[in-house]
This record gives structure tokens, C-alpha cells and sequence, in this order.
């Protein structure tokens, strides 16, 4: 596959079914903001059929010059609302990736798959490579679809999963921190409008939040059926056993920070949880970070995680 002759086109597995590498040949002559105006189209259409697509030597060194290539590609960039991980803003509309300990492991998850309201597209940007590790694996949500046992669908599929949130001081993510605001009424406001459920409380949590979303999608284009949740990663069993058991210990597990089960409030089984983290598992696509590089995924087609890593590492995040 040749898009012209600046590109040289691959893909990240030998099976060839994406994501879709392009590689800029002849870096002293070729633009790449005139190139993605020009090709737009094309991206989109690669886009939905590979889930993703990584850039590569496409001459862009810094933040101003990754915003304005994907202001060129989608100018609508979204602010990161309703938050569930710690991220510090870049400037504009862009963000540091997920700021977790280096040597955490971040499972497989569709961005904002744990609400009502996600980015179609989601671009990520290497600007500075770990030592070691700190690879961003990706997985096609279509092959995990597929890979889950249809009773376990059919379950989630009825139900839905519910997604509770306890807010309290000093403890994973603030509710200001979360919903981006100081203002009670604010949070109110949003949770109305988004259908989630709230109860302010004068102790431990000072606010508890549920909501009750879906369990897999249809793509709005392909129409493909996708997994489109953070189940496994939103439930307890997700933490390491000292983690888990100090948290316990210390709150309740009634008030732990998050938590996942059925729409309808049953408790996930443990086996199920294990079916679905295998089924990424098996679906895991990995590569090595270059400097420059940019990724483009299509947000409900293709989940991404991050690996452990020694150093620094510096990843850029827009969504759209």
C-alpha cells in the first residue's frame, strides 16, 4: 500500500490487520500539516477500518506542532471533564497521558468508556521515551467483542454496568479535581444533565456518585459491535492485594474510591473479570515508542493501556 511517495506504509502485527504504521520518507522536503490537510479523508476512512494509525519521522518536535496537527485533522478538541485519573494540562485542549506510578500497570481501556459521554478519537504524542518499558499497548475492541463468551454478553448487555464513585479527602481524585470545578451546584448540574446519581455526605465519602452505562457498542460508522466498558478496571479486584486490603481496612469497602458491578447493583463474578482481562490479554498489540511519534486511534475501535517504565516518559494526549 503506497499513499504517495513520501509515505511508506506498514502495520504494528504480521497478521496485517492493523494498525496501520505510515512512515514519512525524505524528512527535508516533506510537511506534514499539508499532507494531513490533503489526506484527511483517507485518514478517516484507514481509521475506521485499522482502529488505529501511527505516524512516524513526520517531522513534529513539539507540543504547539502536535496541536497544530491535530487541530488540522479534528479541529473540535474536547476538554478532559468527568475525570478518572490524574492528567495536567499542556496548554490548550492538550494533556500529559495518565500520571500513575512508573511502575503500575494501566489495563486495556477505551478512553471514558466508564460514562455516558466518550472522544471518538484519541491522539497520543511521544515526546519523551522511557529508559525502559512505557510502551502504550493497544487491543481492537471488534476481537474482544468477539472473544467474550455470549452468556457473559448477553449478561452485560442486559444490565449494563454500574459504576460507583466515593469522594474522599486525600484519597484517589477529588470531586473538584474530577468534575473541574469548586462549585457544588456545578457538580449538580452535570450530574443531572449526564444521569448520574449523587449524595452529598457530611463524613467519609463527601460524595457518592453512581451511574449505570453501557456495556458494548455499535460503531457509528461500521456498525460493528464493540466492548465498550471499564468493568475490569473500575472494580476492586483490579488493585493489587495490599492496596485493596488497606483500603478496605481503612474506609470500608461500601466507600472505597471506585467500584463496577451490574446495572441492576449484582455483584460481578470474579471468573467473569478473568474472562474479560484474558480476553484483552489475547488481543494485546505492543511497539516500541519513538521520539515524534504520533498515534491516532479511533477511541471505541481500539483500547490502549500503558506498561511499567524506568526514567522519564512524556506522552501527549488530545481527544476528540
Amino acid at each position: 500500500m503506497a499513499i504517495d511517495s513520501h509515505i511508506k506504509s506498514g502495520f504494528l502485527n504480521s497478521q496485517e490487520n492493523g494498525p496501520l504504521v505510515l512512515e514519512a520518507q525524505g524528512k527535508t522536503t516533506f510537511n506534514p500539516f499539508e499532507w494531513a490537510k490533503e489526506n484527511k479523508p483517507l485518514l478517516d476512512n484507514y481509521l475506521v477500518k485499522y482502529g488505529g494509525i501511527l505516524l512516524r519521522n513526520f517531522n513534529i518536535y513539539s507540543l504547539s506542532e502536535f496541536n497544530r496537527l491535530v487541530q488540522s485533522l479534528s479541529p473540535d478538541l474536547l476538554d478532559y471533564v468527568y475525570r478518572s485519573t490524574p492528567r495536567t494540562k499542556l496548554g490548550g485542549k492538550i494533556y500529559t497521558a495518565t500520571e500513575y506510578p512508573a511502575d503500575r500497570i494501566i489495563p486495556l481501556h477505551n478512553e471514558n468508556a466508564y460514562s455516558r459521554s466518550w472522544p471518538n478519537k484519541i491522539f497520543f504524542f511521544s515526546v519523551i521515551v522511557a529508559s525502559t518499558g512505557g510502551k502504550t499497548p493497544i487491543a481492537d475492541s471488534r476481537n474482544v467483542y468477539k472473544k467474550i463468551d455470549s452468556h457473559i454478553k448477553d449478561k452485560f448487555e442486559e444490565h449494563g454496568v454500574m459504576y460507583t464513585r466515593n469522594y474522599t479527602k486525600r484519597i484517589d481524585l477529588s470531586w473538584q479535581e474530577v468534575f473541574q470545578t469548586e462549585e457544588k451546584e456545578e457538580v449538580e448540574k452535570y450530574c443531572k444533565e449526564n444521569d448520574i446519581e449523587f449524595e452529598w455526605k457530611a463524613g467519609t465519602p463527601e460524595l457518592t456518585t453512581r451511574q449505570t452505562c453501557q456495556a458494548t457498542l455499535l460503531h457509528p460508522v461500521s456498525g460493528e459491535p464493540v466492548w465498550f466498558n471499564q468493568a475490569h478496571l473500575f472494580h476492586i479486584s483490579s488493585l493489587d492485594e495490599e492496596s485493596r486490603l488497606s483500603l478496605i481496612r481503612e474506609l470500608g469497602e461500601e466507600n472505597i474510591p471506585r467500584n463496577a458491578s451490574y446495572g441492576n447493583g449484582e455483584p460481578f463474578e470474579n471468573e467473569v473479570l478473568d474472562h474479560i482481562r484474558e480476553a484483552y490479554t489475547q488481543e494485546k498489540i505492543k511497539f516500541e515508542w519513538h521520539k515524534g511519534d504520533i498515534m491516532i486511534l479511533d477511541n471505541i475501535l481500539m483500547a490502549h493501556g500503558r506498561e511499567p517504565y524506568t526514567g522519564e516518559r512524556k506522552v501527549a494526549v488530545a481527544m476528540a
